[in-house]
This record gives C-alpha cells, sequence and structure tokens, in this order.
C-alpha cells in the first residue's frame, strides 16, 4: 500500500504531465490574440477601442461554444477511464463535436456581421461602433477553425497527449505576428488593409493551425487509429443530447463569465475610448495570467473524469485538490507581479507618451485590481473544472449566473455610477462576482459526496 505522501507525489507529477502543455498552449493561443492587440495599440487609442468592442462582443459568444466543446473532454476521459480501448465511444463523441461546432459558428457568424448595429443598439459611439464592425469583418473567420481547432484538442488531452496542440499554437504566435503585422501596416508585399487586417491576418492563421492539427490526428499512428473523421456526417442524436446536456450548462456558465467582462467593455464605453481601451489592455494582461489555471481545470476535468471512470473516490479527491493547490501558488505569484508592476505591464501594449497618458493611468488602476481577484479567479475555474469531472454542470451554472451578474453586474453598476467610482467601480464588481463564484464552487465539491456527486459503485 503506498504512502499518503507518494500519493499526492504520483498525481502532481500525473496533474503537471497533462496540465503543463495545456498550460503552453492556452498561453501560445492567449498571446496570438495579444499580439493583435499590441499592433493595433499601434494604430492608436482609437483604433484599439474599436477593436475592444469588437473583441468583447465575440467573447461571451467564443467562451460558450468553448464551454460546450468542453463537455467533449470528460465524455472521451470517462470513456477512456472505464475501457482504454473505448475507441467507438471517443469517436463517436469527437463527431458529434464536430456537429455541436458547425451548429454554434452559424448564429455567432450572423452576430458578428450585423457587429456594427448591435453595438451601437448598445449606446456605443458611432465610429467606434463602425470601426469595431469593420474589424469583424476579417475576424469572424476565425471561428469555424477555432472550433474545430478545441473538438481536436480535447480529443488530445482526453488521450493524456497534448504535445501537439503545444507545438502548432507556439507556432502559429510568430505566424500570427507577421501575417498580422504584414496585413495591417502593407509590410512585405501585401496589402495595407489596417484594422480589418488584424482580423484578416487571425483568421488566416486559425485555419492554417486547425489544418495542421487535422494532418497530425490523421497520420500520427496513436491517433488515426480512432478515424475520427470517418463518416463524420453520420448523426448520433443520443450522444448529441448527452453533449449538451453536460456541455450546455459548461458554455452557459463560462459565456457568464466571458459575458460580464464583455458588459464591462460596454459599460466602459459610456466613459469614453479611453476608458475601452484601457480596459481592454488590463484584461489582456489578465486573460494571460488566467490561461494557466483555465488549462489546470481543463487538465482536473480529465484526471477527475479518469477517477470517475473508474470509480475512484481517494483519485477525485486527490486530482482535483492537486491542481488547486497549483493554482493557488501560481496567481499568488501573478497577484504580486500585478500589483507591483502595473505600469510596466500596461506600456507593454501601449507606447508611454502623453498622448497615451490618459489610458496608461486608468489602465494602472484596473490592473491593481485585477492584482486582488487572482486568486479566486484560479479558484473558481479550477472547481468549476473539479465539477465538470463528476459531470456535474447545472448547479455551477447557477452559480455563475448569481456570482457575476447580480452581485459582480450589480456592485459594478452601483460602484461606478452611484458613488461615481466610474472604471474602477467596475472592476471591483468584477472582482466580487468572481469570488462569490470561486466560494460557492469549492463548497459544493467540499460536499461532493453528501450531495451524491460521486459514482454509486465507488
Amino acid at each position: 500500500m503506498e504512502s499518503p505522501a507518494r500519493d499526492w507525489s504520483d498525481e502532481l507529477r500525473a496533474t503537471l504531465a497533462l496540465a503543463w502543455p495545456l498550460i503552453l498552449a492556452n498561453l501560445t493561443m492567449q498571446l496570438i490574440q495579444a499580439t493583435d492587440v499590441v499592433l493595433l495599440g499601434w494604430l492608436g487609442p482609437k483604433e484599439l477601442a474599436a477593436a475592444a468592442l469588437a473583441l468583447s462582443l465575440s467573447f461571451g459568444m467564443i467562451l460558450f461554444a468553448f464551454g460546450v466543446l468542453t463537455g467533449t473532454s470528460p465524455m472521451m476521459a470517462s470513456a477512456l477511464g472505464s475501457r482504454f480501448n473505448s475507441v467507438r465511444d471517443v469517436r463517436r463523441t469527437f463527431r458529434q463535436g464536430l456537429w455541436a461546432a458547425a451548429m454554434m459558428s452559424i448564429p455567432t457568424l450572423i452576430v458578428l456581421w450585423n457587429a456594427e448595429r448591435v453595438i451601437l443598439f448598445f449606446g456605443q459611439d458611432s465610429e467606434l461602433a463602425r470601426l469595431a464592425g469593420w474589424f469583424l469583418r476579417g475576424y469572424m473567420w476565425v471561428i469555424p477553425p477555432w472550433m474545430l481547432f478545441q473538438v481536436m484538442r480535447n480529443f488530445l488531452s482526453a488521450l493524456e497527449r497534448p504535445g501537439w496542440v503545444l507545438v502548432i499554437s507556439t507556432l502559429g504566435i510568430p505566424l500570427n505576428a507577421i501575417v498580422s503585422w504584414s496585413l495591417i501596416f502593407g509590410h512585405l508585399g501585401m496589402p495595407k488593409l489596417g484594422l480589418i487586417g488584424g482580423g484578416v491576418g487571425s483568421s488566416i492563421v486559425w485555419a492554417a493551425m486547425a489544418l495542421a492539427l487535422a494532418l497530425v490526428i490523421l497520420t500520427d499512428r496513436q491517433f488515426r487509429r480512432f478515424h475520427l473523421f470517418g463518416r463524420f456526417w453520420r448523426p448520433d442524436w443520443p450522444r448529441f443530447r448527452q453533449l449538451f446536456k453536460l456541455g450546455g450548462p459548461i458554455g452557459l456558465t463560462m459565456g457568464l463569465e466571458g459575458g460580464i467582462f464583455s458588459a464591462a467593455a460596454y459599460l466602459m464605453g459610456i466613459f469614453g475610448a479611453p476608458s475601452v481601451a484601457a480596459h481592454q489592455i488590463a484584461l489582456q494582461i489578465a486573460a494571460t495570467a488566467f490561461m494557466v489555471p483555465l488549462a489546470l481545470g481543463q487538465a482536473t476535468t480529465v484526471r477527475v473524469g479518469l477517477a470517475y471512470g473508474r470509480q475512484d473516490r481517494k483519485g477525485i479527491g486527490l486530482a482535483g485538490w492537486t491542481s488547486f493547490g497549483l493554482s493557488t501558488a501560481f496567481m499568488t505569484f501573478t497577484a504580486v507581479v500585478m500589483f507591483t508592476f502595473p505600469h510596466q505591464l500596461i506600456t507593454l501594449f501601449l507606447a508611454d507618451t502623453p498622448e497615451n497618458a490618459t489610458v496608461i493611468a486608468l489602465g494602472v488602476s484596473f490592473l491593481r485590481i485585477a492584482a486582488l481577484f487572482q486568486i479566486v479567479d484560479g479558484w473558481q475555474v479550477v472547481g468549476a473544472g473539479m465539477l465538470r469531472g463528476l459531470h456535474d454542470t447545472r448547479v455551477p451554472m447557477v452559480f455563475a449566473l448569481f456570482g457575476y451578474w447580480a452581485i459582480g453586474l450589480g456592485v459594478g453598476v452601483g460602484l461606478a455610477f452611484v458613488m461615481e467610482w466610474r472604471g474602477v467601480g467596475i472592476w471591483t464588481g468584477l472582482a466580487a462576482g468572481l469570488g462569490v463564484v470561486a466560494v460557492l464552487m469549492l463548497w459544493r465539491w467540499s460536499r461532493r459526496d453528501r450531495l451524491g456527486l460521486l459514482p454509486a459503485g465507488a
């Protein structure tokens, strides 16, 4: 019988082996967008503010789709946990993930094609709305290849083989920088497209990344035995419904979180373009840090899902608490960095010039508040990942609705407009909402046995 210390060390190694490629892949994918933000910042604060409104409009919808597709991960992991050679079950789940991706792409593209009218409906400046709509005419074509990439990534994660995702994502960073730089500013013989060039560049790069990962799955011996793309047009309606039953609440949970940050951007628009630009830069930095606990949450879903499939209660607990500890340690570090060096971080995205002084000052104040919610932001996303591994998604969705929108939005609006804290009030509300959701997620996880969330035969 192994000692408790050995159990923890084994789980730590297994979690890190799965998580570190996901962490690096998440960071590299976030850095692709960060590169666009930096390049668009070179065009000026107005263009950056327009891009911020555009990305905020797509953010909630993209996170909803990401959450739904995340449902494929515990489904495939549980099948592999119960029987390692569950080729047929994994293939069917993957195919229905493709169906879900295609179905969700259509309404998302329709909304983004009409972005200017949508943004004007929310009371934003007409010039910013026009520029945002123009940017999205190029950026919206990211959606189909991005969704395909996520389904393939979930398959590789369920097999605990995410290395190729890291390789392709890493190569995507310099490729995106070169393509977007060329199309925005007209270098290397490319046309000078300005704002829309950033969107077109991202679409080209994501299409190339999705194609590359598909070729790996089709040709690599350890993956091609699943025949994932064979007869992908064949429906499996019970499994399709199961995916949305499991992934739908995940999507709504993540969409509610992304939606509150999008709503924050539109509330910032009331205070003017400098507030929107500062919000986008601070959010980009916070979102980059968030990629680490997000990956830990994804790894936890797989690790807990595998233990769940084996009906291993002890393994479930080890998997969940290991990722929780790793997330706490990392987000404590990022909190210290953000609070100590906010000016240096903001000026990575925007030149430290007199004309940018207002945006930089606002960004510094927002980033210091982001530092205060780093730890609870990690807790809530890892907590959600722990519960997903148990196929528990509906109650966490309710937690997200209450925490982000009732508490986060309510506190933010009250502080911003009643107490006249303006943008600082909105970010304080975001911190309050994340804290409430984190506490609720961890409360539910700690009571998983009493609540009947563990497998009956364990």
